[in-house]
């Protein structure tokens, strides 16, 4: 490996561990996910009760974009490709990446139990980086958000302040 590309994946690694949430791509929109580096890769668990939904697209085999944002300042830092191994919920490698996914994850219900859940009803996946570091876009990138059932706040009605107000006065 010449050291360009040494260094690229050491950018890699270290961007994404200091990271909280990377952005990943499978065929569809990106998805913000958790994640913890574990032995050259990021970790993912997903697609199960109470846990993130991980993006379509992410297979066994399959190729992901990966988007690591500054922890500071939010902006992107860099981008690779990785290559999506779905690791089998009871091997050596899933129970690994799973004893170190279990430290991460925050407010969980069943703390105790959650790696069996986890074998049971989620799924693990290990992206791999494949292309160290991929040209970063000079555009914004921004896109429309992913259909949601909340709803924003509508206007205040223009009679609401005259009512609040009245009930202040009466005290």
């Amino acid at each position: 490996m010449t050291d360009d590309a040494l260094f690229a994946l050491a950018l890699v690694e270290e961007a994404t561990k200091k990271s909280g949430l990377i952005w990943v791509r499978g065929d569809g929109p990106a998805r913000a996910l958790w994640h913890v580096w574990h032995e050259g890769a990021a970790h993912i668990v997903g697609d199960g009760p109470g846990e993130q939904p991980l993006p379509s697209g992410l297979a066994d085999g399959a190729a992901a974009e990966v988007t690591v944002r500054s922890k500071d300042k939010g902006g992107r830092v860099v981008a690779w490709t990785a290559a999506v191994t779905e690791l089998a919920p009871g091997s050596e490698e899933w129970r690994a990446a799973a004893d170190e996914l279990k430290g991460k994850r925050l407010n969980a219900p069943d703390a105790e139990t959650m790696t069996e859940r986890w074998a049971r009803e989620c799924r693990v996946l290990r992206l791999t980086p494949r292309e160290p570091v991929t040209d970063l876009p000079q555009g914004s990138l921004a896109a429309v958000p992913l259909p949601t059932p909340a709803t924003t706040r509508q206007p205040v009605p223009a009679a609401l302040p005259r009512l609040l107000l009245k009930r202040r006065k009466r005290r």
